[in-house]
């Protein structure tokens, strides 16, 4: 092996291993789980390694949401233990949120990198919005809705949540939050759309860049297995750091931050449509 090769390999490790850090920690910090931190990071990251522009979205949702498999799954496991978890409203999401996710990837097999920055764009905003205004004590209904309003939901939240590269734990959250339910049995339930969308988008995003020349060592498909495993081990770690610098941070000071993030994710992904 060359010198040469040696240091680029080497650069990207530590260039993987900084997106890791960074993710990690805001995930902690802000309680929003790996996906949207991870997405822009990978976008960046992918960018610089000369993967095609029309691509660089398929690559940066599906290693992103390859990162969410282990760790949506032990999020999920950790809320269920704690019995805050809905289980009726899960089973009634559950098959419509995987085969929202399956249709996820047709779409993106079909389109180019624009078409997915422009739906983070479009929903993004509409969740920076909500987190700006503060929704809370306000509801809609007592009761949540049943399957034939759920289910449908949750084929949107997989469709739209694959597209974006996200777990779609907010949209989750937000609905049942308009239904009066607590907030913390609302996320601990949105946690488990994680798994749901993270899964099946992973697979699917492997079967839909299958013979792509990406230009990039290690990727599998449209998943960079190496950037995965690295990511998904250093945020881990990284996590319990932002958790504990959230702490005596007011819950409405973390979403307006996340409402920024979000913000500065959409304006990014507008310049790339821009150019």
């Amino acid at each position: 092996m060359s010198s040469t090769l040696v240091v680029e390999l080497a650069l990207i490790c530590a260039m993987l291993l900084a997106v890791g850090c960074l993710t990690g920690f805001l995930a902690g910090l802000l309680g929003i789980g790996a996906g949207a931190p991870v997405l822009l990071a990978l976008h960046e990251f992918f960018l610089t390694l000369g993967v095609p522009e029309a691509e660089v979205m398929h690559l940066s949702a599906g290693t992103g949401l390859a990162v969410m498999v282990p760790t949506s799954l032990r999020s999920f496991a950790r809320h269920r233990a704690t019995g805050k978890v809905d289980m009726d409203v899960w089973r009634a999401i559950a098959s419509g949120v995987v085969l929202g996710s399956v249709a996820g990837i047709l779409v993106a097999s079909r389109v180019d990198s624009d078409v997915m920055r422009a739906v983070f764009v479009v929903f993004g905003t509409l969740l920076a919005i909500r987190l700006v205004v503060g929704l809370e004590g306000t509801k809609i209904g007592d009761r949540m809705p049943g399957v034939g309003v759920l289910w449908p939901f949750g084929a949107g939240v997989g469709l739209v949540s694959t597209l974006m590269g996200t777990g779609g734990g907010a949209f989750v959250a937000g609905l049942m939050t308009l239904y009066g339910r607590p907030i913390h049995q609302a996320v601990a339930t949105g946690s488990g759309a994680g798994p749901l969308i993270a899964v099946p988008a992973t697979i699917g995003f492997i079967w839909a860049g299958l013979g792509r020349d990406l230009g990039v060592p290690g990727a599998l498909g449209y998943v960079h297995l190496p950037g995965a495993a690295i990511i998904a081990t250093t945020s881990v770690l990284l996590a319990p750091y932002g958790v504990r610098a959230a702490h005596g941070v007011s819950r409405r000071t973390l979403e307006l931050v996340f409402a920024a993030f979000l913000a500065f994710v959409c304006l990014r992904f507008v310049v790339a449509l821009a150019a």
